[in-house]
């Protein structure tokens, strides 16, 4: 995971030094994992792993300013001096117990740096770089799949998932994210181990979710989901029967929000008849079985409730079309209307038709300041109740309908639905 507020160059200029104290202090010390993945793709790291042979308490002598945060794993962070250096984690080579909750082992010995290689998830994860030296070391064949564009467990897939249950998804992700082929072993693994998923907290499944639906592969990784029958775990099958129209726009998002994707694939479950922001329904149910934010799951709702609405924005009323366009979240739906219009067969324009409407439309002509108040309905002797919400409605609908456009006609047409309502 990326860490926020590093600079790139700062971050591996520290990660360097981390080696090299190491180094100097007697210790076998290299960059490891995702970081040596990204350096050979040409991408740039999120973060340095540095995995070496001091113990922890080795490390924490080594470096004086440290972060236990795991010494029972062999893990210690270290932070650096300056706000662009970021921290580094590191980890002393290790080989696993047993995975007694089929997430963690219960306990680590320390070992060598081949051993470590070999209880690591997959081979283009399995690989070592000497930033000193320069060179990649790689004892589980992580080079030639990279260069084959291939994903595949280290070692028996079955006893990685079975080790690891959450390594099942992250295949997904990474599969998708670098677009590599799943090897075959490897994906019959999944099938055959999926439904074990269910030992994996929500929270973690929720978050690889989030991770996949927010990158611009997400629609390769919902494919493998679907393939690997995962996906009929982590939600019970309401995402496999999302429409394939929905399927196909997931490869035409630009803005990279798990919302937006989720919006999609499960607007088949929203009720069109029903307010987005009434609680309940089996979109919203979804959002809470997954323990999705409150801002998650009311976004999602919006936007797939809003998607419904301005499938055909030209016979939409103003006073429905309006208070749409108005929302902050209305850039993510304009995304999403774009993305169903590429890939839908026969484009319906939907987006066109908006953006070209917005362009010859003012901010305040979407929201403007309502004519009138409760205090102007007060003044009429309407007594308190529900009926002041219901006056406050129709003249602001009138107003966005551009019916009345001045406090003289919003207060002119308050008063003869007060005087129509009297009656």
């Amino acid at each position: 995971m990326a860490q926020t507020g590093t600079d790139p160059i700062q971050q591996r200029e520290f990660a360097f030094r981390v080696v090299q104290r190491l180094r100097d202090a007697g210790y076998e010390s290299l960059w490891a994992g995702g970081c040596v993945r990204d350096a050979l793709l040409d991408r740039q790291p999120d973060d340095y792993d540095v995995a070496t042979s001091a113990t922890p308490e080795q490390v924490m002598q080594v470096f004086r300013r440290t972060i236990p945060v795991g010494v029972s794993f062999g893990v210690v962070m270290v932070p650096g001096r300056k706000p662009g250096d970021g921290q580094i984690e590191v980890a002393t080579f290790r080989a696993d117990g047993d995975y007694l909750d089929g997430r963690h082992p219960a306990d680590v010995v320390f070992c060598s740096a081949e051993e470590d290689a070999q209880r690591r998830d997959f081979t283009i994860n399995g690989m070592f770089f000497d930033p000193i030296e320069e060179r990649v070391i790689d004892y589980v064949g992580g080079q030639d799949d990279l260069k084959a564009g291939i994903l595949r467990a280290i070692g028996n897939p079955e006893d990685r998932f079975t080790e690891d249950k959450l390594r099942m998804l992250r295949a997904v992700r990474f599969a998708a994210t670098y677009e590599l082929e799943m090897d075959a072993a490897t994906k019959s693994a999944i099938q055959r181990l999926h439904a074990d998923l269910i030992q994996v907290s929500v929270e973690r499944i929720a978050q690889e979710l989030r991770r996949m639906l927010s990158h611009s592969t997400r629609h390769i990784a919902f494919e493998y989901l679907q393939d690997t029958q995962l996906l009929k775990v982590i939600c019970a099958g309401e995402l496999a029967n999302a429409n394939s129209q929905a399927v196909n726009a997931l490869r035409h998002l630009r803005m990279p929000r798990f919302e937006s994707a989720f919006a999609l694939l499960g607007g088949h479950l929203i009720d069109p008849d029903q307010p987005p922001g009434k609680r309940g329904g089996p979109l919203q149910d979804l959002c809470r079985g997954l323990k999705l934010s409150n801002t998650e799951t009311s976004d999602i709702s919006w936007l797939a409730h809003s998607l419904f609405q301005i499938a055909a924005p030209s016979e939409l009323p103003l006073h429905q079309l309006k208070p749409i366009l108005a929302d902050p979240r209305y850039k993510l739906l304009i995304d999403i209307s774009k993305a169903v219009d590429a890939g839908a067969s026969s484009a319906p324009d939907a987006a066109r038709w908006i953006e070209h409407y917005l362009s010859d439309t003012t901010e305040q002509q979407l929201n403007p300041q309502p004519l009138v108040s409760g205090g102007d309905i007060e003044s009429l002797g309407v007594p308190k109740g529900p009926v002041f919400a219901k006056l406050l409605q129709e003249v602001r609908r009138a107003q966005l309908d551009e019916e009345v456009g001045t406090r003289e006609e919003g207060l002119a047409l308050l008063q003869r639905l007060a005087e129509s309502r009297q009656d």
